[in-house]
């Protein structure tokens, strides 16, 4: 579990508070929060170890139960828009209207001569938002935002990185059991899609090879020797899920390609914890041809030397995207 703050003056960012808390895999289960007593107390741990005094909270969800549709509709004023939009959901939404919580936002007005507007909806069930804004409660803050993983990526890389109107760029975010994946085009979203694929693949496979516990497996795969195992025995068990990993984001890319107008993908930028297993980078090199980075969230935000250490930020950086994303909204905003 990752806990950031930012400070905004003037539209430049600086980092107030950091902390990164471990969270056992037992509590949060393909992003389904399994046991909340064990998430609140993380969140007491973060809160304590970093100091944050301020109440309000976001947090941001991914998964099967988030659905996002960019739909056509006719144009409409804003008043008529949120009238309408809830009958426009039923139509796209394979849920209970009635079990959803709702947003959207108009990507486009619609040129002159064309009667559509383009609007891009965002459903999440009910009961799964009521579970991630109750832990928040629970641990004495005030959840005042509830975004989507895959955006506040895109939040985060926007921050950071000026974007590249020409070329297709594939943001993909490497969780622990979700893998997040954006694909901006023109300078915008406009593919996305999370697969049922991370960094516990890689976890499970050392610990059925090796006969590991959850926590050594872990170890193992990042590079530390455990017992009689060293990195270079877990090689070719983490190269192998790493070809897996690639055939899944494949697919994506394959159905982004098939569907859309759009040109192939350019670009891909990871982000994620499990982006960094080791030689991962290169296995997806080697799949795909094209250029390949490590996201940088911290890349454009100032932060006070002698309150962070450099090397660590580095090291971590990764794993804080979805985080720094969140931290740049603002409610309603």
């Amino acid at each position: 579990m990752k806990l950031v703050e930012l400070k905004e003056r003037k539209g430049e960012f600086t980092l107030q508070r950091l902390g990164v808390e471990p969270l056992s895999p037992e509590a949060i289960v393909d992003g389904s929060i399994m046991d909340s007593s064990l998430v609140v107390d993380a969140i007491h741990r973060l809160n304590d170890a970093t100091g944050v005094k301020l109440a309000n909270y976001a947090t941001s969800l991914s998964g099967h139960s988030v659905i996002i549709k960019k739909i056509q509709m006719p144009a409409m004023a804003p008043e008529d828009l949120s009238d309408q939009i809830q009958w426009e959901a039923e139509q796209y939404i394979p849920f209970d209207i009635n079990d959803v919580r709702l947003d959207y936002v108009v990507l486009s007005e619609g040129e002159p001569g064309h009667e559509n507007m383009e609007v891009l909806l965002v459903a999440v069930k009910r009961d799964k938002v009521n579970d991630y804004v109750s832990v928040i409660s629970q641990a004495g803050k005030t959840p005042v935002l509830v975004d989507v993983d895959a955006f506040a990526i895109q939040n985060a890389y926007e921050a950071n990185y000026d974007v590249d109107p020409l070329k297709v760029i594939a943001l993909v975010n490497m969780g622990a059991s979700v893998t997040n994946i954006n694909i901006l085009a023109r300078g915008a979203t406009a593919f996305w899609r999370d697969i049922s694929f991370g960094g516990n693949q890689f976890t499970e496979a050392l610990q059925r090879e090796f006969n590991l516990s959850f926590d050594q497996a872990e170890r193992l795969k990042r590079g530390q020797p455990v017992d009689r195992f060293s990195a270079a025995d877990a090689r070719s068990v983490l190269d192998s899920v790493s070809s897996e990993m690639a055939s899944e984001i494949q697919k994506t890319f394959d159905f982004f390609a098939a569907t859309s107008s759009e040109g192939p993908v350019d670009e891909i930028v990871l982000s994620g914890g499990c982006a960094l297993t080791p030689n991962l980078q290169q296995v997806l090199r080697e799949r795909f041809g094209v250029p390949i980075e490590m996201l940088d969230p911290l890349r454009r935000i100032h932060y006070r030397e002698g309150d962070f250490d450099r090397d660590w930020l580095r090291s971590i950086g990764p794993m804080l995207a979805v985080s720094v994303g969140l931290a740049i909204r603002r409610a309603g905003g």
